[in-house]
């Protein structure tokens, strides 16, 4: 008898949805990085280029009359070009990709279809071949995805590192005053609080989150190589620089003058490694939470209904902490590259760039899915108190530190080999430590071995309460 086959339905073309997405970013996690298709998608690039196309335009025709061909467009004519860009929308941009199916190039479509839309007002149709003037198409692009990165840096990406930073500044709060076993080279070590800890982090983070926020944004808009060779030939005693400066700049850009064809993207490899700091960080905090909830260090709170193990019904597992490291090193990976390809471009140009930028959002949207899950797991975790202070009360070797640091003070014989001999590699309580206290000679002070003799491995915390307040 034939076996009989089974059949999986692959369902043909699929209609794209949260389902069918090929990556989780526009799929499983979609609404954790909706919030960047506003700026990194097909529909926001078309729509920038847009705008940069009708503000240049509007730079020609509506600004200071030194173009002496070019007609002065009222302010009225103005506003129905500002109304092109408010008013776009999905339907818009969907004209434009029916005119690159033509044309097969992406920038030359948006001028046809701004055309297109200019030739419906008779008061626009004579600027109609002022669309596009004097411009490359990277003249166009450069400054698309600048603003793309520069509005999501400012809509998006800061607010949510905003929000992950006082979340830990709260916790690092809260935890100020519970002292914690120190671990260096996984073993014990002088003793922190575990608020101070959480600080460490926050200060950290807040030093690279300053420095993105202040990464200035560049463009250029120079023409075919950079030398403004074809505005030049047009209109030969115009200040090209002044008035390319000026667009550049009134999209809120910092203008770049010193270009081949392209900008040559070393601000977006600023932006990305800036952020990939920020993100390693929080690689290493992630790996630290997962090692302390593991220690038994923090106990989870339970969401109803959430299960931890399909076979083991006990399991409360920290998937939030190995959410955010999973998709930092995606993030970490994407940017990685951009950051060292971008900058590359052959002679003048080639176009190896182009297909990389279109991934830009890539690698902050994996950022924005860490950032949510960490937020989210850092409000599901309460720290086991009780299991954090008896653990440190069992390393009373640690006070070896303090005890040697004061018989230096005055002057005692060998007081760091002394202590070594005592506690390395052994089994140390509070009566081997008292012991060792009481028979310290008479040249320390009686103030200092009772100062000695009140120490405790949980009161032996330096500042560390006020640095997690700080």
């Amino acid at each position: 008898r034939s076996k009989q086959s089974i059949r999986i339905c692959t369902c043909g073309l699929m209609e794209l949805s949260e389902l069918t997405a090929i990556s989780p970013i526009d799929g499983r996690y979609s609404g954790k990085t909706g919030s960047l298709r506003g700026y990194f998608s097909e529909f926001a690039l078309i729509r920038n280029r847009c705008r940069v196309e009708i503000e240049w335009l509007k730079v020609l025709c509506s600004g200071p009359n030194v173009f002496d061909e070019i007609p002065r467009l009222s302010s009225s004519s103005v506003s129905k070009l500002d109304l092109f860009i408010t008013q776009f929308d999905i339907d818009s941009a969907s004209k434009v990709k029916k005119i690159e199916s033509t044309t097969r190039h992406d920038v030359k479509a948006v001028e046809y279809f701004l055309k297109s839309q200019l030739e419906s007002h008779s008061d626009l149709v004579p600027v109609l071949e002022f669309v596009h003037f004097t411009c490359t198409s990277e003249d166009i692009n450069n400054l698309s995805w600048a603003l793309s990165l520069k509005d999501s840096r400012e809509a998006v990406l800061l607010p949510a590192m905003d929000k992950l930073i006082l979340a830990l500044k709260k916790r690092a709060r809260e935890f100020a005053d519970i002292p914690m076993l120190s671990r260096t080279h996984g073993q014990s070590a002088t003793p922190t609080t575990l608020g101070k800890e959480f600080q460490n982090v926050v200060k950290r983070l807040e030093i690279q989150r300053s420095h993105y926020a202040n990464i200035p944004i560049r463009g250029k808009f120079n023409g075919a190589v950079g030398n403004f060779n074809a505005a030049l030939v047009a209109f030969p005693t115009v200040d090209w620089i002044a008035v390319s400066k000026q667009l550049v700049e009134s999209l809120g850009l910092e203008y770049s003058l010193h270009t081949t064809q392209i900008e040559p993207h070393d601000y977006i490899a600023e932006l990305f490694d800036t952020v990939s700091r920020f993100n390693t960080i929080l690689l290493d905090f992630s790996r630290d939470m997962w090692t302390y909830i593991s220690l038994g260090y923090f106990n989870q709170m339970r969401l109803d209904g959430e299960v931890g193990s399909s076979t083991m019904p006990h399991k409360l597992n920290p998937i939030d902490f190995e959410n955010a490291e999973g998709n930092i090193g995606i993030a970490e990976a994407m940017m990685h590259h951009m950051a060292r390809k971008l900058p590359i471009s052959r002679m003048q140009r080639d176009l190896s760039d182009s297909t990389v930028l279109r991934n830009l959002g890539v690698g902050y949207a994996h950022a924005l899915i860490a950032y949510s899950s960490l937020t989210f797991g850092l409000s599901k975790v309460n720290p086991n108190r009780e299991l954090i202070v008896e653990e440190l009360s069992q390393h009373w070797e640690l006070l070896a530190e303090p005890i040697q640091t004061v018989m230096r003070k005055y002057g005692l014989e060998t007081p760091y080999e002394q202590l070594k001999l005592l506690t390395q590699g052994k089994v140390v309580t509070r009566e081997t430590i008292v012991q060792f206290i009481n028979l310290i000679p008479e040249k320390l002070p009686q103030s200092e071995r009772e100062m000695l003799l009140q120490l405790t491995p949980q009161s032996y915390l330096g500042i560390a309460p006020s640095l997690a307040k700080q």
